[in-house]
């Protein structure tokens, strides 16, 4: 055989050698879709709660709401770097106990944090932490997180609302949950949990829609949920992509997280993004999917166009020290104060996790119609009512009424957004509420009628987990 015969026969088996070896595998990152950043939203169970609190506080000129379900005020563990010269224990105990058991230590202090942050441009001018909707709740069976920790963090966020935006925090605190997030699905879902229960998956059959009442809170009244085949799927992507200059590891975050993406978002259409963080114990790790698939955001995000993204976080029994896959809101990553801030670890993770979904937006104009869909009241407790509404072209505040059972009505407060919540209202009593629009300081045709009959008061109970459930 000659040599050019060796040479082409050479050439022949390089590339089939070539051919053979299979391109390596891209990571998956994000896509970027038509959704306003500024329409963002963030929400969270425990671990979760505290992170949601972080970011929306750190970065509230692009969150425009907040669900805090079992979790506390900004800055309640007061982790400082001060607290590593001893052996920081501190930040840690405070975190496993007044932050859990209460009451949290001084508030006061939580406002000199926030205030300095915000003075030091750390993070975002609370100025608009004052425009947010905030969704809180304490199950009053829960065992893991205390109704005082709560009630710091509802006191943090009325401290910054002031008196004007009283109405844009619903408080709920009637129903039975354990420590969970409470979900109502049509059919039973194998591996959850009854109501009072505190156990993982921590999410709970309690006949209330969490998911559907965070977002209509934040967004107003929305479409109906999707009960049967979700249009939209969920993606798994690398988390990697956005811890950089860091691995996931050394944050405790996995490598993998996943984001629910609607049909009509994947097509073009204007949508928006939610941020939904799961609590310790409950990432892909230690319970599967169930957060994801079973907590009710997605039907909901189906048929609102709303993306929803689930980062994962990662347990970890060394540097940094976190066995149960908590979000960082103690300081476990580097020992300092920035974990509330723009810079810490996991806010500047999921931020960048925020910026890529958001990189495809194109000015277009809010959703709103030039009609009112109906009023709703989508909750009740038993002092208060939470009312959504669709938002209407060119209008920028709304007037709210009420009225008893059968008498004349009132004007309670106006409102800017699709969202109020009523307070002060007495126990078991029926109520009624329409909303009337305000175009250029005039008062435009009302809402229907939408009447309502708050909850009674939980009867007292010194053993949550054991508390009988009320209707």
């Amino acid at each position: 055989m000659d040599v050019a015969a060796l040479r082409r026969i050479a050439i022949a088996l390089c590339c089939l050698a070539l051919t053979a070896v299979p391109a390596l595998a891209q990571p998956a990152k994000l896509s970027g879709y038509n959704a306003d950043i500024r329409e963002s939203s963030i929400s969270g169970v425990s671990s979760g709660a505290f992170m949601a609190v972080q970011f929306g506080t750190a970065w509230s000129s692009v969150i425009k709401g907040v669900g805090v379900v079992a979790g506390g005020p900004y800055w309640c563990a007061k982790a400082d770097a001060g607290d590593i010269m001893n052996g920081y224990t501190l930040p840690v105990m405070t975190a496993t106990g007044s932050c859990m058991k209460g009451p949290p230590r001084d508030l006061n202090r939580s406002f000199e944090k926030a205030d300095a942050k915000s003075a030091s441009g750390d993070i975002d001018s609370l100025q608009f932490v004052a425009r947010q909707k905030i969704y809180l709740f304490h199950g009053y069976n829960d065992a893991v997180v205390a109704r005082s920790v709560t009630d710091a963090a509802a006191d943090f966020y009325r401290h910054y609302l002031g008196e004007a935006n009283r109405g844009n925090l619903y408080y709920q605190t009637t129903v039975g949950a354990g420590h969970s997030l409470a979900v109502a699905p049509d059919q039973p879902v194998d591996g959850l949990n009854e109501c009072m229960v505190n156990a993982a998956p921590f999410i709970n059959r309690c006949g209330y829609d969490q998911a559907g009442i965070i977002l209509q809170h934040i967004y107003g009244a929305l479409n109906a949920p999707n009960k049967g085949t979700l249009t939209g799927t969920i993606k798994p992507f690398d988390q990697s992509v956005y811890t950089k200059p860091d691995n996931p590891g050394p944050l405790s975050l996995d490598g993998t997280g996943f984001v629910f993406v609607p049909k009509d978002c994947e097509q073009g259409a204007a949508c928006r993004v939610h941020i939904a963080l799961h609590g310790c114990k409950q990432n892909v790790g230690e319970i599967g999917q169930r957060y994801i698939d079973n907590t009710g955001y997605n039907a909901w995000a189906d048929s609102n166009r709303l993306i929803v993204l689930y980062p994962q976080t990662k347990a970890s029994s060394f540097a940094p020290f976190n066995p149960q896959a908590c979000w960082d809101w103690w300081s476990y990553v580097n020992h300092s104060d920035n974990y509330v801030t723009k810079s810490g670890a996991q806010i500047r993770t999921l931020k960048a996790m925020l910026d890529a979904l958001t990189e495809g937006s194109t000015p277009a104009a809010a959703a709103s119609s030039n009609t009112f869909n109906p009023l709703k009241v989508i909750d009740t407790s038993d002092t208060s009512a939470d009312l959504a509404w669709t938002p209407l072209a060119s209008t920028t505040a709304y007037r709210v009424f009420r009225a008893a059972a059968d008498g004349p009505f009132t004007a309670v407060a106006d409102v800017a957004g699709p969202s109020f919540a009523d307070a002060g209202l007495a126990p078991q009593t029926a109520y009624r509420w329409r909303v009337s629009p305000i175009v250029n300081g005039a008062e435009g045709p009302a809402s229907n009628e939408a009447p309502a009959t708050t909850r009674a008061a939980p009867a007292p109970c010194q053993k949550p987990g054991t508390c009988p459930i009320g209707p």
